[in-house]
């Protein structure tokens, strides 16, 4: 009965502590994701840092509310988007008489040109990351054992 009740108080700690820090999670990743123009950082590292922020509300909460915040069919639309969207920025900028992710041609001014397609396509790299590895741990997660 004791040991019972631990367990209860060990996970009472953990939804806490995974309660409070799991905003600070995303929020810098957002961070990493839009500062990856101007320093070290970008989309693939912060679609890691999201996908752990997810991952870490599945172990803590279990799958089936991590379903609830975020659907497979979430996951499956949103790594198709990331890739259509970073794809789609070259696609573009071939319309627009340039090279494929060739980003001056996609403004008036070449340096606004690179600034938006770096953007873009650090943002496909991110949606894509996150739901690839959200993928990887939906498919874990999920599975029975022998």
């Amino acid at each position: 009965m004791r040991e019972q009740h631990m367990r209860m108080k060990e996970k009472i700690v953990l939804r806490v502590i995974a309660r409070s820090v799991l905003p600070f999670i995303l929020l810098f990743a957002l961070y990493v994701q839009f500062h990856g123009d101007y320093g070290p950082g970008g989309g693939f590292q912060a679609g890691v840092i999201f996908s752990a922020g997810f991952i870490l509300y599945g172990l803590i909460f279990g799958m089936k509310r991590l379903e609830k915040v975020l659907p497979w069919s979430v996951v499956e639309r949103g790594a198709a988007v990331g890739l259509l969207l970073y794809g789609g920025v070259g696609v573009v900028a071939m319309l627009m008489q340039g090279h494929y992710l060739d980003y001056r041609v996609l403004q008036h001014d070449p340096q606004h040109g690179l600034h938006l397609g770096i953007l873009l396509v650090e943002l496909g790299v991110g949606i894509t990351v996150t739901m690839a590895m959200l993928a990887i741990f939906y498919a874990f997660a999920e599975r029975k054992e022998a």
